[in-house]
């Protein structure tokens, strides 16, 4: 559905590991896809046939319709998506920031990336969030299945990216246990 887009998205969540590692890890409930907040009017074009709803505010498990017109602000990040009234909820939305030329972490504003390097593409070009960045966002709150994605990327991340992400983690859950992981022994003096 989001062949025909003109602006930029990635596939996010465990898929987008998925895509990293090339394999299937495990079953998924529905499908995520990133897109810069000032693309949102073009989101809601694309999907002007959909039943839309916003998680406001996020996180506590409510949701409302996402009229046609309206600009979301932060907080406001989360759309759940299905085709019909009647349809399960099939994909979640996720709204990001962008200055210029460069991705914005709605969690800390100093973590950033310049756009280009937000996302790769699959062996069939379909854009993905890049592995460390979806990591990023999974060490908010570790599940058993964000270990399983951790563990399955890991040996994939160069020292770039480990890197990276061991520092936007740092910023964000200063003890989570990845960290340890991420870097070398030294590097933690």
């Amino acid at each position: 559905m989001f062949a025909a887009a003109d602006f930029p998205w990635w596939i996010a969540g465990g898929y987008a590991i998925e895509l990293a590692v090339g394999r299937e890890l495990r079953p998924h409930g529905d499908l995520d896809v990133l897109v810069l907040r000032r693309d949102q009017a073009r989101v809601r074009d694309l999907l002007t046939d959909w039943d839309l709803y916003v998680a406001d505010p996020p996180g506590m498990g409510r949701l409302r319709p996402w009229r046609s017109g309206e600009t979301l602000q932060p907080p406001l990040h989360d759309i759940w998506c299905r085709r019909t009234p009647e349809a399960p909820w099939s994909v979640q939305l996720m709204l990001d920031e962008a200055e210029g030329t460069h991705w914005v972490s709605r969690r800390a504003p100093r973590i950033r990336l310049p756009i280009e390097r937000l996302g790769r593409r699959s062996g069939t070009g379909i854009p993905y969030l890049a592995p460390e960045v979806q990591l990023y966002y999974k060490a908010k709150a570790t599940r058993e299945k964000d270990e399983t994605d951790f563990e399955a990327v890991l040996p994939l991340l160069g020292e770039p990216q480990r890197m990276w992400l061991a520092n936007a983690i740092a910023v964000t859950v200063p003890d989570h246990p990845w960290r340890q992981r991420l870097t070398p022994p030294d590097a933690h003096k």
